[in-house]
């Protein structure tokens, strides 16, 4: 089957093709918009985090090597983050995201009054008055357990994906080690003082920092900073936080509409660039955040990318719109990151209020990766990977001409990937059947060039799989 074949309705697309070579700092600072979808943060938390972190860092004389190290640990901090999101979920019987974005404001590290209004928000918020009332007094009598548990799994997590994608070990360290207190109450091992690497002690005081400078203003972040020096926070950081505000130097750039633009041009040393392979590895290290978000969506994004370029290479597109096809599947769930589990895992049909919420994502998707020009023309892809040709799709209800063959062939390896997954509600279907619900949809709903080709790789899908992860297309 020709690719011609398969366009022959529909208007050329669009489709910008990705460059050879990508800023790293550029890269990283983009997509890790899509790790603050995933504490609830306001939008730029990681970007933020790194301007003030930086400025820390090299007030404290730090050379360009470590600064380096600190940087990319700023951003990727919260890389692990949605690894521990079903099960907080599960221990909270409640909103994720919410329970992430408040735990930061009180002291979780022992019972406190705080803590415990906190807990009686979130616990089971839908839950009758004695559900609420037993699920807060479990919180309680195995707050520290739980605490040991959710913590342990982003901390792993977060350093494991952070040298996957070839980041130092000292910035896995400091990712591994970003909940450490310096009087030994954080965790995971209870590190103390200097025992915490120095890097994750600056991660810790910069995510403090823009926490609270967001939730209430700058002057508590600054206030609470000072209480908590000698218990949470390094002395000697916290004098030079203190110094840095009072000159002005602090806070320079954080929130401003450039505030991202500040962070790239922050980057220590020379800039780095990276080649396309690297570039593969960092969209897969992603798609591993998303997937790892819940059960459900195991290998969902990496498993969507592989068909989608299966299918693109059943109809005879070139190597280089191949890996732009496989990137786009990578990538084209980063939005449902801010989508709690209680809305991903629910096994009972979603109400209206949950629906919008999850009709949501594609969009976001689109709009993190539209920070990259390069991206500019996956981006686009990924916010209409919903869309059917009958416009019953969203999130714009396109149809049609309106959307292009890249836009069919992700649409159609999305709809297998979650027909052949469980889900909360039903388990994955075999593939006869998946095949006979594809044959229903097209042409109405999806593309049937992209459908027949769905079933000519399926057919011949060890023969026809165009490569496992980790390996890049040339040409």
């Amino acid at each position: 089957m020709s690719e011609r074949s398969a366009t022959e309705a529909r208007s050329e697309s669009p489709t910008v093709l990705p460059a050879e070579s990508f800023a790293l700092s550029e890269i990283v600072s983009a997509l890790s918009f899509a790790l603050d979808l995933t504490e609830d943060a306001i939008p730029g938390h990681a970007v933020r985090c790194c301007l003030l972190g930086t400025r820390i860092g090299r007030e404290l004389g730090l050379n360009d090597a470590a600064l380096a190290d600190l940087y990319y640990a700023l951003l990727l901090k919260d890389i692990g983050c949605s690894s521990n999101a079903a099960r907080m979920s599960q221990i909270l019987g409640g909103d994720d995201r919410k329970a992430k974005r408040e735990v930061k404001l009180v002291d979780w590290t022992r019972p406190t009054l705080a803590g415990l209004k906190m807990a009686w928000v979130n616990a089971l918020p839908n839950g009758r008055f004695w559900q609420r009332a037993r699920r807060v007094l479990d919180l309680s009598l195995h707050q520290k357990r739980n605490n040991v548990e959710v913590i342990s799994i982003r901390c792993e997590r977060g350093a494991g994906i952070a040298r996957k994608i070839g980041m130092s070990a000292e910035c896995a360290r400091a990712i591994y080690c970003l909940d450490e207190h310096w009087d030994g109450a954080g965790y995971p091992d209870h590190l103390q003082a200097e025992a915490i690497p120095l890097l994750a002690r600056i991660l810790g005081v910069a995510q403090h920092l823009d926490v609270f400078a967001g939730d209430k203003d700058r002057r508590t972040a600054i206030e609470t900073m000072r209480k908590r020096s000698g218990s949470w926070f390094d002395p000697e950081l916290v004098r030079i936080v203190v110094s840095l505000d009072l000159s002005g130097a602090l806070w320079a750039g954080c929130g401003a509409p450039d505030e991202r633009a500040r962070a790239v041009a922050l980057e220590p040393g020379d800039a780095q660039f990276i080649n396309a392979e690297k570039a593969d590895r960092i969209c897969e290290a992603f798609a591993d955040v998303v997937d790892a978000k819940s059960p459900f969506t195991y290998r969902h994004c990496l498993d969507v990318a592989q068909v989608a370029e299966g299918i693109a290479l059943q109809l005879g597109m070139t190597p280089r719109k191949r890996q732009f096809i496989y990137r786009a599947g990578l990538l084209h769930d980063l939005g449902k990151l801010r989508v709690p589990n209680s809305i991903l895992d629910k096994p009972s049909p979603l109400d209206a209020a949950e629906w919008l919420v999850v009709r949501e994502h594609p969009l976001l998707s689109q709009q993190i990766l539209a920070r990259m020009p390069a991206f500019a023309g996956i981006a686009a892809v990924t916010g209409r990977h919903h869309e059917r040709l009958d416009g019953s799709g969203y999130p714009l209800g396109l149809k049609g001409e309106e959307l292009s063959l890249e836009d069919r062939i992700l649409c159609v390896a999305d709809v297998y990937g979650a027909l052949s997954e469980n889900r909360p509600y039903r388990s994955g279907l075999p593939t006869e059947e998946i095949v006979a619900i594809f044959a229903r949809e097209a042409p109405k709903r999806l593309d049937p060039h992209c459908v027949e080709a769905l079933v000519a790789y399926l057919e011949n899908k060890e023969e026809a799989t165009p490569r496992a992860a980790g390996q890049t297309l040339n040409g």
